[in-house]
């Protein structure tokens, strides 16, 4: 999920263009790393057809002072260039599963990764540690791939993901239609899901290419038996398009912010107590 909270001008100090600058960042990133400066919202997911919420994406942050809540595509470019995004991405793992085990409820928490994680032959014993610490069940976790993990040896990725699917957790082709998306991945990975990209959605209902795209995705999809999330979804006309469409689950402004683990239940309660109160809305 791309979806962000502040102006993008906001993001330009992380991403400097002089030696001395960018050591400074990734010092400032080794610390936020030792001390747990980083911290995660969770931003919920509904069903298109009813608006019940059926899972929540853990969104990675770095509070910078006057920065704000600083976005991860603000820094995981520094980080990885400073071989430092495993260890983030292990710290989100982790952090997110922890938080899932606390809810009140037993809706799954999708957690993003990164090309760095995907490419490290010891995940999938990273993702089997973290689920057995917090004690949350394998099919409350679902991992989300970015394109990029579609440039990695197929061998390599094949074997990942056939073992994460032997633990029991969902795998989620993420962003797709954004750049590098390939129809042929559908097919080939062993997902559960993907997730169209907000910048598909963002041009529906009236730009035909999108809903063009957002269509071929959702039938292919479903006849290999995976369910569709679309990003990004910010205005009823886009929900209802959406809807029309076939596609399942949707994320975005429009049903909720992204909240810190301590609201979520709450969030959630409200977004149901809407839907009771709105009977027939997805019909």
């Amino acid at each position: 999920m791309r979806t962000a909270l502040i102006p993008s001008n906001d993001l330009h100090p992380l991403a400097p263009d002089d030696d001395l600058a960018r050591h400074r960042l990734r010092r400032d990133l080794a610390t936020a790393i030792s001390r747990g400066s980083f911290l995660l919202q969770f931003q919920p997911r509904v069903a298109l057809a009813d608006g019940i919420p059926n899972g929540a994406e853990a969104l990675l942050r770095w509070p910078q002072g006057p920065r704000g809540m600083v976005l991860p595509g603000a820094f995981l470019p520094m980080a990885a260039e400073a071989g430092l995004s495993g260890a983030i991405g292990a710290w989100v793992l982790q952090t997110a599963c922890a938080a899932a085990g606390q809810w009140a409820c037993s809706l799954p928490v999708a957690v993003n990764l990164t090309r760095e994680q995907l490419a490290d032959a010891a995940f999938a014993t990273q993702v089997s540690a973290a689920l057995q610490a917090s004690g949350l069940p394998p099919e409350r976790l679902e991992l989300e791939l970015p394109e990029t993990c579609l440039a990695l040896p197929d061998t390599n990725l094949l074997l990942l993901l056939a073992t994460l699917r032997d633990l029991g957790v969902g795998v989620v082709l993420d962003d797709f239609g954004a750049e590098h998306g390939s129809l042929t991945a559908l097919r080939r990975l062993p997902l559960t899901a993907v997730k169209l990209d907000s910048s598909v959605v963002r041009g529906l209902p009236l730009d035909r290419d999108d809903a063009a795209l957002a269509r071929t995705t959702v039938r292919i999809a479903h006849d290999l038996g995976l369910t569709v999330t679309a990003e990004g979804i910010e205005t009823e006309a886009q929900r209802a398009c959406l809807a029309a469409l076939g596609c399942d689950d949707g994320q975005g402004f429009l049903f909720s912010l992204p909240v810190p683990s301590e609201r979520i239940a709450d969030r959630l309660r409200t977004l149901n107590t809407k839907v009771a109160a709105s009977p027939g809305r997805g019909a």
